[in-house]
């Protein structure tokens, strides 16, 4: 308990950080995801080139080699920001290709009557995809965008290796300071857990609430 009373200042400012973390780099694979997914399932051949092309080239990118090139090469092109804005571009960008297949494997499960109908109406592509299919398909792929949100708060630990003050930092940061090894990792373990655990209990109550009939 030492460990937690006596560095509660900086274990509180990791566990903050790594919520905002958590927060924005959900926000870009979210968004991000659904625009790739969308480009994947265009009818415009160059869209889904992009799309799957990105795809293929992150899914199979190492998360590290993603992130020193965002927090390195991005300076050698004249693209400043801080190291957390790195690192939501980086995990934020890895986690949307794993989305945006979550969210094609979505759109997969819509009867293709329902995009056909929407077009017989005379509604464009983005109008299909936004009001008809979408809203179905992300209904069906909650449980496993609420794993994928998951893993990417385990992933933003990396973020801490490139002086973000978020909780795996602050691990570092303690350890260096000679605090206990064992009660360092417990107390960091803990902060992880709460946040995960919140999540799974967000992505639970919003599947029961949104299930899908079948």
């Amino acid at each position: 308990m030492s460990v937690l009373r006596d560095n509660w200042d900086l274990i509180h400012k990791g566990f903050v950080e790594t919520l905002w973390l958590t927060l924005w780099c959900g926000v870009v694979a979210l968004v991000l995801g659904t625009l790739l997914a969308a480009c994947r399932v265009s009818p415009v051949p160059p869209l889904r080139w992009f799309g799957t092309a990105y795809v293929n080239i992150i899914r199979n990118t190492p998360l590290t080699l993603l992130m020193f090139f965002v927090a390195l090469g991005f300076p050698k092109l004249d693209i400043k920001f801080d190291y957390f804005t790195f690192a939501v571009i980086a995990v934020g960008g890895y986690t949307a290709a794993f989305i945006c297949e979550a969210v094609r494997s979505g759109i997969n499960t819509v009867p293709l009557g329902q995009a056909e109908a929407a077009r017989s109406l005379g509604m464009t592509f983005g109008q299909t995809l936004s009001l008809v299919v979408l809203p179905q398909a992300l209904r069906a792929v909650i449980p496993p965008i609420g794993s994928l949100l998951i893993a990417m708060v385990r992933n933003s630990a990396i973020a801490g290796a490139f002086n973000v003050d978020e909780l795996f930092g602050v691990n570092s940061t303690l350890v260096e300071n000679g605090e206990n090894v064992l009660w360092v990792f417990l107390w960091i373990a803990v902060g992880y857990l709460t946040i995960t655990l919140t999540l799974s209990a967000v992505f639970a109550l919003l599947e029961k609430k949104l299930a899908v009939a079948r």
